[in-house]
């Protein structure tokens, strides 16, 4: 049944006089790394894409979601607008990502298998929810935040056929239809209670089936699927992570390898097997090119950013024309897939390298100490400041530190 509202809804629910003080004082918000003030959705539309430009965000597997990309740039931003303290800022954006990992785990596979970007679809309600808590919205609203924001849901897999930079943009787009669809709640517009479950919903229009609520709802509050996201170690699709681990256990004479065999899972082969995966026509579309990647690391002994400025080097092309995939059958998610890699030499020996899933994921060792390193190789100089902001955000009385910390960096 439909909540009938008692009252208009207001642009903030009872905001405090500081809140009222702040949002005049900062009209908008920062885009991350620069000194550019935009308005909050068009600020968060480009953080988004930032964040996610690399395809070195992080990922939680049983979703296959880049879950901060849509989600930290509504929080810069609105949380900038609305000067937030640092602890509303932290539980916005665990908010934000409990969300869009339910909900991508909820349906393991079904967006992608029908051409549909996950990260897109559950990143818009996750950044809408986001953008409610800071606002203060009430339960009602948040509700109607939703309903509105899953009617902006979608982001097609075509770039997958075309190198395109679309899905460079999805979470941006997320963010910033999340702002606006929790702005548009507060001010009395309303969505359908039922849009994520219901016959006509979410799930049903973009995943192609039916997920009742406990799929999404179970252990809430007591089992965190945001403490399961995986940190990249490289900046390519997470589909490739577990290979290129199993990859980078193997020394080997690149001229000496005739012949390379790589297990995929099966949910995995149309992302990241296509027709150019041992060619790539650019550099994003060798992201998602298990062939390339794999003669990559097998020549280089690494995979990072700089990997993907040549992606017409005579020497990977050369060591991709020899590299197969074959299709693995493995009962859990294609994201946590077992890594194998099977290597033929030219004197007839073979050599496999094996890992039990890729690196960066929960239970990992040393990952706080990888996310530190990753953090510090990315940033530069101003690394450190932003460590250090980021370490003391919770107690902080705004973003500003932060903020000024990332500016730094540009």
């Amino acid at each position: 049944m439909r909540h009938r509202r008692r009252g208009p809804a207001t642009w903030c629910c009872r905001p405090g006089p500081r809140r009222r003080t702040g949002a005049r004082r900062a009209a908008g918000g920062r885009i991350p790394g620069t000194a550019t003030r935009l308005g909050a959705p068009a600020a968060a539309l480009a953080g988004g894409v930032l964040v996610h430009a690399l395809d070195f965000d992080d990922t939680h597997a049983g979703g296959l979601v880049h879950a901060t990309a849509p989600v930290l740039p509504v929080v810069l931003a609105v949380g900038e607008q609305l000067r937030v303290t640092g602890a509303e800022a932290v539980a916005a954006l665990a908010v934000g990502l409990e969300t869009v990992c339910r909900l991508g785990a909820a349906a393991p596979h079904a967006f992608h298998a029908r051409g549909v970007h996950a990260t897109a679809a559950c990143g818009v309600l996750a950044a809408a929810l986001a953008a409610a808590r800071l606002h203060r919205l009430t339960a009602v609203q948040a509700v109607d935040a939703l309903g509105i924001a899953a009617s902006q849901a979608g982001g097609l897999l075509e770039f997958l056929h075309t190198g395109s930079s679309t899905k460079q943009l999805h979470t941006g787009f997320a963010a910033h239809h999340g702002i606006l669809a929790a702005r548009l709640a507060a001010a009395g517009a309303g969505g359908p209670a039922s849009a994520i479950e219901g016959p006509s919903g979410f799930y049903a229009a973009l995943a192609g089936r039916r997920v009742p609520p406990e799929a999404v709802l179970d252990g809430l509050g007591e089992r965190f699927e945001l403490t399961r996201i995986t940190v990249k170690p490289y900046p390519a699709c997470q589909l490739l992570h577990a290979p290129l681990d199993a990859a980078a256990t193997l020394r080997l004479d690149p001229g000496e390898i005739v012949a390379v065999v790589v297990d995929v899972h099966p949910d995995a082969e149309a992302i990241v097997c296509g027709p150019d995966q041992a060619a790539p026509r650019t550099a994003y579309q060798a992201k998602f090119a298990l062939a390339w990647c794999v003669a990559a690391m097998l020549r280089d002994g690494a995979v990072t950013a700089a990997t993907f400025t040549g992606v017409d080097r005579p020497d990977v092309l050369a060591l991709a024309a020899v590299v197969r995939h074959r299709v693995a059958p493995w009962s859990g998610a294609a994201a946590d897939q077992p890594g194998r890699v099977e290597v033929t030499l030219r004197s007839g020996r073979i050599v496999v390298g094996e890992v039990p899933r890729s690196g960066g994921g929960p239970g990992a060792p040393g990952l706080d100490a990888t996310v530190r390193a990753k953090a510090l190789t990315n940033l530069g100089a101003g690394g450190p400041a932003v460590l250090a902001a980021v370490a003391a955000l919770p107690g902080a009385p705004d973003l500003d530190d932060l903020l000024d910390a990332l500016g730094a960096t540009a």
